[in-house]
């Protein structure tokens, strides 16, 4: 909190008076006194710089008083937040910002052109560098930017900045057009998504970043976000209410008038403004400069891509370089090009059961069967006993799960008592038919029996029948 006060007053400062006397200090050190950057584009390298305006200075054409830049032109891609924590009435604002720095700009084919990426957590180019080349349709397509939805995936958008709307087909000038790229993101969150390093190559490929911070906003994630050096390129503001008011800001930034704006420096790679209409020149990373103090030779020879290396270029102390080869490959003979390894062969795989060789040098474990590969990927746990051999089935051995089984029996047999052994079913059959036969001539005597004792009995009947009625005839003819 106590950076974003002065910060605050700083951008606020060139409004609330007449012509001022003198910028405010910026709060820490600046990188390099008097210097900011903006940026020449050189091969390969970061972008050239140009000093802050002097109290008093002058632009040619009286562009400050017109409102209008006509300094060199720009690649200048605005990347916007549009996530549901930007609220319409504060998007609203973020379009009026972006219009304003438009209206001090001078927007043609031939000078600055002007793209949108609108960003949540999905990313959209919302038109192109070469798609309008008059102010009046450049802000209405603005107007007519509507919010994405939910997210804040920065990196994302960064990337699509720098893949997609930096490029000469999509109206970018090329290296050789020595014209500044330029990107300036304003978001009120923190990243949902890797920053750090998509920015740093945003920056390696020569284009200039600028971060604006409203509110919530993760001031360590701008700070990685911008170039360098940072008090000249992180800007931060309290709310939406305030940040058209950045466009002044950036005004006096983009209309300063030297040597390296004017692309008159002969600097072959990074013109470096020192104020006061002098300049030096610098070279990109991997280049030292000549004598004659424009022009630069490598010395870096991984950095111009001419080593021949397949995987990885190397330099060494001397100025020279070798190659390396990622992890599972090695350097052929060559000392440019790499083979895969095979791990299986070296017999360093840890695997416990089987090693099989990848075709892109690495490889994977495997188990016999009958075994799972457990969670390590490399070591084996039991999964089919019937696939172990003890399971003492006579024909078929049926896995039940990791550590049962039962045992079955091919077609035409039928399973023993034991539930091991298997016996044919025909004989089954034979088996059981002897057993009814002899139940069922058991059965015929016993019925012959009981029947012979029944005729026995009724006769029996009979005759003590015919005795009584005897009797009883007796006593009554007495």
């Amino acid at each position: 909190m106590p950076r974003r006060l002065p910060g605050l007053l700083l951008l606020l400062w060139p409004l609330l008076l007449p012509p001022p006397p003198a910028a405010p200090a910026d709060p820490g050190p600046p990188a390099r006194p008097g210097l900011r950057r903006l940026g020449t584009l050189g091969p390969r390298g970061s972008p050239g710089r140009h000093p802050a305006p002097h109290s008093g200075s002058s632009v040619p054409g009286g562009a400050r008083g017109a409102g209008v830049c006509k300094s060199r032109p720009l690649d200048l891609v605005f990347i916007i937040d549009s996530s549901r924590s930007v609220r319409p009435l504060e998007f609203t604002k973020v379009k009026t910002f972006v219009s304003r720095i438009i209206d001090t700009l001078d927007i043609g084919e031939a000078n600055t052109r002007v793209a949108v990426v609108n960003y949540a957590s999905t990313v959209k180019i919302e038109f192109h560098l070469q798609a309008h080349s008059d102010k009046q349709s450049l802000k209405q397509a603005v107007g007519r930017i509507m919010p994405l939805s939910t997210g804040t995936m920065s990196g994302l958008a960064i990337q699509t900045a720098m893949e997609k709307a930096f490029t000469v087909e999509a109206g970018a000038r090329g290296p050789s057009s020595n014209i500044p790229k330029v990107a300036i993101i304003v978001t009120d969150g923190r990243p949902q998504d890797q920053v750090n390093e998509v920015a740093a190559r945003a920056r390696a490929s020569g284009i200039e970043l600028y971060a604006v911070g409203v509110g919530r906003a993760d001031m360590g994630s701008l700070k990685m976000i911008a170039s360098e050096p940072l008090d000249e390129h992180v800007f931060y503001v309290e709310t939406y209410g305030v940040i058209e008011k950045l466009s002044s800001r950036f005004q006096e930034t983009f209309c300063a008038v030297d040597a390296c704006m004017l692309g008159t420096h002969q600097c072959q790679h990074v013109c470096i403004s020192d104020g006061e209409g002098k300049h030096h020149c610098e070279c990109s990373q991997g280049y030292s400069l000549n004598t004659d103090k424009k022009t630069c030779s490598a010395i870096d020879k991984c950095a111009l891509n001419t080593h021949g290396c397949e995987h990885i270029c190397v330099n060494d102390r001397t100025g020279s370089y070798h190659c390396e080869c990622y992890e599972g490959y090695t350097l052929n003979e060559d000392k440019k090009t790499c083979s895969a390894q095979d791990q299986c062969a070296s017999g360093t795989h840890g695997c416990q059961h089987l090693c099989v060789s990848d075709r892109a040098g690495s490889y994977h474990c495997e188990c016999y069967e009958g075994y799972a590969l457990n969670e390590d990927k490399k070591t084996c746990s039991v999964r089919d006993k019937c696939a172990l051999g003890s399971h003492g089935c006579q024909h078929i051995c049926v896995s039940d799960g990791a550590a049962s089984y039962h045992c079955d029996c091919y077609t035409g047999f039928t399973l023993n008592e034991d539930k091991k052994t298997c016996s044919a079913i025909e004989e089954a059959r034979r088996l059981i038919s002897t057993e009814d036969t002899c139940g069922c001539e058991a059965t015929l005597a016993f019925q012959d029996k009981v029947r012979s004792y029944l005729q026995r009995l009724n006769t029996k009947i009979d005759d003590i029948l015919a005795k009584l009625q005897a009797n009883e005839y007796g006593q009554i003819h007495r």
